[in-house]
Order: C-alpha cells, then structure tokens, then sequence
C-alpha cells in the first residue's frame, strides 16, 4: 500500500503490517540514518548496515533512488517527501507513523537526505520516539555543505579565509529567519544557507545591511555530489539573481574562501563569469 498522496491520513490507520493471533508483544527500533547528500558512494558503512537490516524504510525526497536501491528487495519503502508547499505527510504524522511501524515490532530505518541533525527535523522525531518509550538511535551522514565545499574546490575553512563557517536556514516556519545578521556578516567567515533559494535576496540584503561587503565571493551548488550537480560562482550583491534562476536542492555559500570555487555541472543556465575579477 503507497502512502503518497495520503496527507489526510493518520499513521494509526496505515501500520497495520504484522497480524498473528500472538498477544505478546515485540518491541521495534527506530534508527534516524543520514542518507548524505546523494552519491551513494558517500553513504556511511554503518548506514549501508542498518538499510540492510530494515523491515520497513520511511524516506524523505532527498535520498537517490541509488541509494533506496541498496536496501533489500523485502523492506518496505514508504515516502514521506516534502517539498515546498506539498507535504506528503505532515511532520506530525510522520513522527507518529515512526511509532506505530515500531510498536509494530518493526525494525524501522528514517531514511534522511545529508544529516537527520542539520535541518533534518532528526531531533523531532527523536524527541516523538523517546516520548514513545521507542528505542531510537541515530546514523549521522555526511551534509550537503560538506560536499559541495569538496567538490567544488571551496574549503569552508581556510587559515586565511575563513576562521569560522556557520550553517543557517534560509527558510522559517513562518516569515524571515531569526538571524544574527550582524554576526553572520563579519569578515573571514563562511556562511552556508540550506533552504535558500526563494529567499536568497532577502539573505543577500540582510548580510550587506549588516555590513557584508557586496563583492563577497559566493557559491550556489544545486544538487550537491549527484551527477547533475551544478556549481555557480558569483558575488553577495548578484545572489539573488543568479538564485532566481535555479530549482531543486541548493545550498548559498558566501565567504571570502569561496573565491577557491571553481564553477561547473551540467547544463549551466547562467553566465556570471564576467564577476570573476571580483572574485579573485
């Protein structure tokens, strides 16, 4: 039975996996595993371990169809993706189908794009275990940030560029993020925006506000690892135009180390090399 589409429904009413006239009851487990950010080669051993001991796997729309693959053909597969504006499932929900497939007495894997601990919602569901009396332990992956940095040749640290690298969100749950712009904008310190892309001229223009200068070097990595992943070099102040431009998942990278980036990706829609000189 796919749940896709089912918003309106209530964990309790789909769990219903295992029958058996057996009153004893068995105790199930939740394991949070960050997929990574798509290149199932960045998959951890100990992640590749627990999707291969699964009964049932509830994943998010960030993880490859790679990596769902290397599941076994008999666990159970159940997408719980979101995207903007259209929720699979609400968070709430899912924190409860989590509990009900292990109260079930299912080996349940909550399969998450990069880390389920950056911007994952890990803790919520982890709290909504633990408020259960569900045992749940979490896989930690490999972050987006991480791999674009690396496959594009940026460094979110470096000893002369960047002393400091912080990850904020570019997306609240209602209305502009609660930042510390002033903090954000120092110099020699590398700020990555998950979830930025509709809200990249807001960011651009709180940072300069702040006193981010406009000819900061910045990087938009789409995709980040995958095969189609695209790497666009440009500046704080043209962030939001070059944003404008793109779709799917993005990261924002903005810091002086970003000068180190090396453009590329396939089927690039914009052209702002002519900003190089001010990158450098």
């Amino acid at each position: 039975m796919s749940l896709k589409g089912a918003s309106s429904a209530k964990p309790a009413r789909l769990v219903a996996l295992r029958g058996g006239a057996s009153n004893a009851r068995v105790e199930g487990s939740v394991v949070l595993v960050g997929a990574g950010p798509g290149d199932p080669d960045l998959l951890t051993i100990k992640a590749l371990k627990a999707l291969q001991a699964a009964d049932v796997i509830v994943h998010d729309g960030l993880v490859s169809a790679e990596i769902l693959d290397l599941a076994p053909a008999k666990a159970r597969r159940i997408d719980v993706a979101k995207r903007k504006s259209r929720h699979t499932l609400p968070q709430d929900d899912i924190n409860g189908l989590l509990v009900a497939l292990a109260q079930d007495g299912l080996s349940v894997v909550r399969l998450k794009g990069g880390d389920p601990f950056i911007f994952g919602r890990g803790g919520e569901e982890l709290e909504a275990c633990r408020a259960a009396g569900v045992d749940c332990t979490v896989i930690p992956g490999v972050t987006a940030a991480l791999a674009a940095g690396a496959s594009s040749g940026a460094p979110l640290t470096h000893r002369g560029a960047a002393q400091a690298v912080t990850f904020v969100t570019g997306h609240a749950a209602h209305g502009e993020p609660d930042l510390d712009w002033p903090a954000l904008a120092r110099p020699n310190h590398t700020v990555v925006i998950y979830m930025g892309l509709s809200t990249a001229g807001l960011i651009a223009g709180r940072l300069m506000d702040a006193g981010r200068a406009s000819a900061t070097p910045a990087l938009v990595v789409v995709n980040a690892s995958r095969a189609d992943e695209q790497r666009i070099t440009t500046t704080l102040s043209d962030l939001a135009e070059v944003a404008a431009g793109l779709s799917g998942p993005a990261l924002l990278m903005v810091g002086e180390a970003m000068a180190l980036a090396q453009a590329g990706g396939a089927d690039l829609a914009l052209d702002i090399l002519t900003n190089r000189s001010a990158l450098a």
